[in-house]
């Protein structure tokens, strides 16, 4: 730390007419109150970006700036610092030449750090600045996460349990011990938490010949998280039975189950489904966290277009409609984003699920239960009793449940669901292939959608790169008048390596005409509707994608990934 330096920072925002007196107090308030950094309550409050700050303290203190996510750190540099400090202090080593270590900082005014630190390693102390969202993906990167950490640990101590525990053994009550043993609900435990902080949609435990694969769904791609010893297998898949009220004694046939638990602050629910393999049972897990769900139809990413006709045709006092897509596609988010956008108390709203994902307020929401007779179509037949505004039923997958739902659109009632197909003319020909007769669909029908998810590229390693011309005219592709730019993620810590960070939707949605209403009564070809579809504006999943693309959201390669073999 210079010598010279002897202003605050308050005094230095100050200065710079940034920071208001207002502001301030209330920064102090909160410090007192809470504790923290001054630098980073002022960045909460939006007195000031971290990028703003970075460049203030530089240019005032005479420090230099750097990002880390552009520099490339050696390993033995790393061991110089202990995780500890480095997480303690918000600091990171760079280099070291002679006696002289280079750490950059997000704080460069604490001198307790620059302190304890040259007590720890015995060299002089070069501070240079940078961001602390840099220095937190810089410690996952370099030092690895400290759940991974975590869980390394516990897998030692979790293979070096008593032989006897070890053993797979029929007895449900030598599995529950088994399941209960500290190491297990720790190993367990850290697993789900290291899924969640990775925002993982997905959990894979996977049986192998000789260990245990574990793999995270982010951002709808599948990644290899850990590889857990064989000695393990039967101890956390018994956990999440016991976590989940499943038997765990019963090894033969698949169950599902669900289970819920408090991540920070807040309440994370897991579906939990389990298979027998060849090599013991498989369990999946599909995380359902609420702070992560976006239920706001104008914040799911959708074109204008599209988005007018879904907002449009949900206003209807009756009608069907219908999306579709493929599982993880966002479906079921899109129609809880609809029942909000449409919620009011003067209207009764039911939906029928398999199972109830979230739980949205002041909607009656039933989950069915096939092994009781609870199915679609009998809870269908019920709520028709109890004259409901609006029902949305999980999924059609049956003639008998698509025919309630059919009347019911044609009784005065709005009836929202979803469809496995690929395109939103296709809904029209997979509900004639389930034996709905084609007058009954151009009668009830008022919407049907396609959806998918594509992945944003990543903001801290987003780049520039030219596509050639012969590629875009091979497939088709006509940039804007005036030209491009095309962007893609070189891959980062933040988003491991893959260049991508979150997911945003794209949908085609199709208002039913009178010409294509006459199309589907006489049986036309999905070519002819879709051709109709067209000359009455349809934006296709294609085109949205494309649009995407050219506002630098996401990859060609991502937009032709989710799009390849739909009409365009």
């Amino acid at each position: 730390m210079p010598s010279g330096l002897k202003e605050r920072l308050s005094e230095i925002l100050a200065k710079k007419g940034i920071l208001t007196e207002d502001k301030l107090n209330e920064a102090l308030k909160i410090q007192k109150g809470k504790g923290g950094s001054l630098g980073d309550i002022l960045v909460s409050l939006g007195a000031v970006s971290q990028n703003e700050l970075l460049a203030i303290l530089s240019q005032e203190l005479g420090i230099p700036p750097i990002s880390l996510s552009k520099y490339k750190i050696d390993p033995k540099i790393v061991k110089v610092m202990p995780r500890k400090i480095a997480v303690n202090y918000q600091m990171m080593p760079i280099s070291r030449i002679g006696n002289v270590l280079t750490v950059a900082m997000a704080d460069p005014l604490n001198v307790f750090a620059t302190d304890d630190l040259k007590q720890v390693t015995g060299m002089e102390i070069n501070p240079i600045i940078t961001t602390k969202d840099d220095i937190k993906v810089a410690i996952e990167q370099y030092y690895g996460s400290a759940v991974t950490t975590e869980i390394e640990t516990l897998v030692r101590e979790t293979a070096a349990e008593p032989a006897a525990i070890k053993k797979e053994e029929a007895a449900a009550v030598n599995l529950k011990s088994l399941a209960l043993a500290t190491p297990v609900v720790k190993l367990t435990d850290a697993i789900v938490l290291d899924a969640t902080k990775s925002r993982a949609s997905d959990i894979l435990i996977e049986p192998m010949d000789e260990d245990v694969r574990i793999r995270y769904k982010i951002d709808g791609i599948f990644r290899e998280a850990q590889s857990l010893p064989k000695s393990v297998q039967s101890s956390v898949v018994s956990r999440i039975k016991v976590m989940s009220n499943l038997n765990i004694a019963e090894k033969r046939l698949p169950q599902d189950g669900r289970f819920k638990v408090k991540i920070q602050n807040r309440e994370v629910d897991f579906r939990v489904s389990t298979v027998p393999t060849a090599f013991g049972e498989k369990v999946a897990l599909r995380v359902l966290d609420k702070s992560q769900a976006t239920l706001d139809v104008d914040k799911l990413g959708f074109e204008q277009e599209p988005l007018q006709e879904l907002k449009k045709a949900s206003k209807r006092p009756h009608g069907m409609i219908l999306v579709c897509g493929p599982a993880g596609s966002g479906k079921t988010t899109t129609l809880y984003s609809v029942l909000k956008f449409i919620d009011s108390p003067q209207k009764n709203f039911v939906t029928v699920e398999d199972p109830v994902e979230f739980l949205l307020p002041g909607i009656n929401q039933v989950n069915i239960n096939p092994g009781i007779g609870l199915t679609y179509a009998a809870t269908l037949r019920s709520i028709l009793r109890q004259d409901p505004n609006i029902i949305m039923v999980g999924e059609i997958r049956d003639l008998e449940t698509v025919d309630i739902a059919i009347k019911a659109a044609l009784t005065g009632h709005l009836v929202l669901s979803t469809l496995h197909t690929n395109t939103a003319t296709g809904v029209i020909m997979r509900l004639m292939n389930m034996g709905v007769e084609p007058f009954l669909i151009s009668s009830s029908v008022i919407l049907v959608a396609a959806q998918r998810l594509v992945r944003q590229i990543c903001p801290r390693c987003k780049e520039q790169y030219e596509v050639p011309k012969g590629i875009l005219d091979k497939l088709k592709i006509k940039p804007p008048s005036g030209g491009v730019k095309f962007y893609r993620g070189k891959g980062c810590a933040s988003c491991f390596k893959t260049g991508f960070k979150g997911r945003v939707g794209l949908i085609e949605a199709l208002t039913l005409n009178a010409e294509i209403r006459a199309l589907i009564a006489r049986r036309a070809h999905e070519n002819e509707v879709y051709d109709a579809a067209r000359k009455a504006g349809l934006i296709t999943l294609r085109e949205c994608g494309l649009r995407k693309v050219f506002d630098g959201t996401t990859t060609l390669e991502e937009v032709l990934r989710v799009t390849l073999g739909e009409q365009d």
